[in-house]
């Protein structure tokens, strides 16, 4: 006669891996207040501003980006997840598809007479790009993504969306310039300009973003999961 044991219980170590583990319920929240404080900074108490002007404005912008990244990565999986999702997507469709919308209105009511009138709209569609990353990274994560995994992901589409290659891709794409021809020097990137020291010609911008996406890749292929399963002693590859 067979019988079946049941899996042993996780028994984290002690080191400082193994009391964050034994945290994990509630980790998430420590990572999601500074993310909601940051993102009310830039999106509601400061005003908008589409250049960079250094790494320090550089590191303050992306904040909000990083720790939401994190917080999604431990934020506890439930029956709740479907209903999470439908949530997101209703959130999306009632207010920032409109007030996206809204602010595209508003600048074309305003840009003959306000240099500034772009402001509001760029500062909103750099907050739906996050959205996006982040909806689609709980999403993977509610479906049973392991913590580590998660935080791979996002910390590669974090170097995706800041490698530039949108910039690019404006540039190759928009036939609207006002000299009539395509400009030598990428003048909008500044969060390029912040580390090139100024306007990136296109080859530089090519091989800013070229570095961009293969920190990404190495990102993705680090094993951070087995390196974590290691340390909390005891845990399964999926329990994390």
């Amino acid at each position: 006669m067979t019988t079946t044991s049941a899996p042993a219980p996780v028994t984290p170590g002690r080191g400082w891996v193994g009391a964050l583990y034994r945290q994990r319920r509630w980790l998430w929240l420590v990572a999601a207040v500074p993310a909601v404080v940051t993102a009310l900074l830039i999106m509601v108490v400061l005003p908008p501003d589409q250049t960079l002007d250094n790494v320090g404005d550089w590191a303050f912008k992306l904040c909000p980006f990083v720790f939401a990244v994190l917080t999604v990565s431990l934020f506890p999986r439930g029956k709740f997840g479907p209903a999470l999702i439908v949530f997101a997507v209703f959130g999306y469709m009632s207010y920032l598809d409109t007030e996206l919308v809204m602010r595209v209105q508003q600048f074309a009511r305003e840009a003959p007479t306000n240099d500034d009138a772009f402001q509001p709209v760029y500062q909103f569609e750099l907050f739906v790009t996050t959205f996006i990353v982040l909806f689609a990274l709980l999403a993977y994560r509610l479906g049973g993504g392991r913590t580590a995994n998660v935080l791979k992901v996002g910390v590669a589409s974090i170097l995706v969306v800041i490698s530039g290659v949108n910039d690019l891709t404006f540039w190759a794409l928009n036939d609207v310039w006002s000299a009539g021809t395509k400009p030598a020097e990428l003048k909008w990137a500044s969060h390029m300009i912040v580390f090139l020291g100024g306007p990136p010609s296109v080859p530089a911008a090519v091989a800013f973003m070229a570095v961009h996406l293969v920190l990404a890749a190495v990102v993705v292929a680090l094993p951070v999961g087995r390196w974590v399963t290691v340390r909390v002693r005891g845990s399964q590859p999926a329990a994390s």
